[in-house]
């Protein structure tokens, strides 16, 4: 692991999160691979799966960006939690005018969201996970923009950290973005690319977020609490409502108590 950390000290950050957002990119085509191996996905282990992605999502929300947003904003009390305060809203904002306008479907293939179109509703699920990958990309990015500006609560090894916990949630979310539409009689080449397909603005995201960062240091509070607003909305919204339509609620409770865990190890003992 120090090795890891060095070879990001040794680069420039904004380089460096397009390095961190392409691993979390690979993870999420690792799993949408498994589409080559089996046709379907037993329902209880695909609600676990979306549990632990949640877990890690809200873990990573408080330890890696809402935390280190209020602490190192200056002041006390009200003038402290502000920025984090007003990035949290806005981020969530930004998700939902996305998620009424952005057209796509949910993982069931059954609510169809945002504006009408004729798009096939295989393009309108990968536009849903695709929804829930930017705000991923740009939590990456902003921390590692936070590195450019010299900002010290803001870590090459913090940033790298939530890189590891969110391409480890993106395993599993390549393959329950696969195998739905394999399941739905897509090829499995087919399901594959769109797969991991969803995960591709991940880089973007995070490349905008560091030079956004970058050029306006003053704004690295407000970004890193937008992104965690932006993901406890996705989580929200789609990923434990998803989990809870069946009967594999406890299943999937239990995947997010484990991912959320997980993540919390991850960030205290290595970020």
């Amino acid at each position: 692991m120090e090795k890891i950390f060095y070879f990001f000290e040794s680069i420039n950050p904004v380089l460096g999160a397009l390095y961190a957002t392409i691993f979390t990119w690979a993870l999420t085509a690792l799993g949408a691979s498994f589409v080559f191996l089996f046709k379907k996905l037993n329902r209880a282990i695909l609600d676990g799966m979306l549990g632990f992605t949640g877990g890690v999502m809200v873990a990573a929300s408080f330890w890696s960006l809402l935390s280190p947003a209020i602490e190192m904003t200056k002041g006390n009390g009200f003038e402290k939690v502000f920025p984090a305060a007003i990035g949290f809203g806005l981020g969530a904002i930004f998700l939902f005018l996305l998620d009424k306008v952005l057209p796509h479907v949910h993982i069931n293939f059954k609510e169809t969201e945002g504006i009408k179109t004729p798009w096939r509703r295989t393009t309108l699920m990968v536009l849903a996970i695709t929804l829930h990958n930017i705000p991923e990309g740009l939590a990456v990015g902003v921390l590692f923009g936070g590195v450019a500006s010299g900002i010290p609560e803001a870590s090459i090894s913090a940033a790298v950290t939530l890189a590891i916990g969110i391409g480890i949630q993106n395993f599993p979310e390549g393959i329950a973005v696969a195998m739905p539409l394999r399941r739905q009689g897509v090829s499995r080449f087919k399901s594959f690319w769109y797969g991991q397909m969803s995960a591709i603005v991940e880089p973007i995201a995070a490349v905008i977020g560091a030079l956004a960062v970058t050029f306006f240091t003053p704004i690295l509070p407000y970004a890193l609490a937008f992104a965690a607003g932006a993901m406890i909305f996705v989580v929200v919204e789609e990923v434990i409502p998803e989990t809870q339509q069946d009967e594999f609620t406890d299943i999937a409770t239990m995947g997010f108590i484990i991912g959320f865990i997980i993540m919390m190890i991850l960030d205290v003992s290595l970020g």
